[in-house]
């Protein structure tokens, strides 16, 4: 319905805005401290939200990538509830949370790319 697909994007767009504030502001995981929000994305249910996050540049190693998943892990339940009462949803939507690799894939193509027209070519 289009309805639902409005208002699913209204509330999407809410949930982005509460869930970068509570990660910026109202968590005190220090393993939480570099992570930034890339994006949601809602069903039309509003049941379910899949969250792409990174860290910060020059913070993107394995290991802070495993701490930040399990911190937002171990956050988890305390984010739904939240967004929850700030949203004004009568279902705490299900978070699932996924490291966006969209940036740092970006950026060594560029490396790669620059590499390869820097060579000078043999003649």
């Amino acid at each position: 319905m289009p309805g639902e697909r409005r208002r699913s994007a209204r509330v999407t767009v809410r949930l982005r805005e509460e869930l970068a504030r509570l990660l910026q502001h109202d968590l005190s995981d220090p393993r939480l401290t570099h992570v930034i929000l890339t994006d949601v994305d809602m069903t039309d249910d509003l049941q379910s939200a899949r969250v792409f996050v990174r860290l910060e540049l020059g913070g993107d190693v394995p290991a802070a990538r495993q701490a930040l998943m399990k911190g937002l892990e171990a956050a988890t339940g305390r984010l739904r509830s939240s967004i929850a009462r700030a949203v004004g949803l009568r279902y705490a939507p299900t978070l699932r949370f996924y490291y966006d690799d969209g940036l740092e894939a970006t950026l060594r193509i560029e490396q790669l790319l620059n590499e390869i027209s820097s060579e000078k070519p043999e003649s």
